[in-house]
């Protein structure tokens, strides 16, 4: 199985670089590395860096905002274009409810819109468009009944399977394997879940509430995910995910990687 680096899991925590990532990829014997947005640098000096140490370009995942100065094409185009200069065979982009729908069908039909229109400018570049399991009641894909809604409109659309948030919706194999003949790129994520609200904790498309954990410490069973790929013989990257402050983020993925490899 492939493992690759979520530069987000470094990134996001302020105190890592690009450089960083890369290192600490190759450090820990991943195989790739998805690079999410390219935090203002040259996609091309980040695809030089990402092969010089030995990795793939896994995915490109970029965000295209609801509300901003530059217009939705202009976005979805940059996006794209990076993704090309990177080496990346796809993209995800990532499906955030509109600010104040709170009803899933309508920001799925929100989001085809928008993604009907990256379809036919990633159509042209050969890339592979892809949405992930996004967590959060209102979010327009959590299961996948959501996702296949979401395809019938936007027919070329892929998914970046989730495992932790496909997990806050229904049963997570399930739903991999419903999904798997769309499955282009997967994420690992763990979560704490608890049944009453807390200050920290993120209700859920279950009716439970949610807590960002490292992989192996959550209620998530990502060696069962594992396992379900391995006998769904996947070929494709894993992106190691994590949203927590616990743990430095290089320090986070090379125990998630001990986890799943024991």
């Amino acid at each position: 199985m492939k493992f690759s680096m979520m530069t987000y899991t470094l990134m996001r925590q302020g105190c890592f670089t690009p450089e960083d990532c890369v290192q600490t990829a190759a450090k820990l014997g991943m195989a790739g590395i998805d690079w999410v947005t390219t935090y203002g640098r040259d996609p091309e000096e980040l695809a030089k860096m990402t092969a010089d140490a030995g990795l793939e370009v896994a995915l490109h995942t970029f965000f295209m905002p609801h509300q901003s100065e530059i217009s939705q094409k202009d976005m979805a185009q940059k996006g794209l274009d990076d993704a090309c200069l990177l080496g990346a065979p796809g993209v995800m982009i990532v499906p955030i409810p509109y600010e104040g729908v709170t009803d899933p069908a309508e920001n799925r039909k929100r989001w085809a819109e928008k993604l009907n229109m990256a379809a036919e400018l990633a159509a042209e570049r050969n890339l592979v468009l892809t949405v992930e399991n996004f967590p959060g009641i209102y979010s327009p894909v959590v299961t996948a009944d959501d996702f296949y809604d979401l395809k019938k409109q936007v027919p070329s659309l892929k998914l970046t399977f989730d495992n932790g948030n496909a997990a806050s919706g229904e049963d997570q194999i399930q739903s991999l394997k419903r999904c798997f003949k769309d499955v282009f790129h997967v994420h690992f994520k763990d979560w704490e879940i608890r049944e009453t609200p807390e200050e920290g904790w993120r209700l859920m498309r279950d009716g439970r509430y949610y807590r960002p954990a490292l992989i192996g410490e959550g209620a998530i069973d990502s060696r069962a995910t594992l396992q379900a790929l391995k006998e769904l013989d996947y070929k494709g990257f894993i992106n190691i995910e994590y949203d927590n402050n616990k743990y430095p983020g290089d320090i986070a993925v090379a125990k998630a990687l001990e986890f799943l490899n024991a």
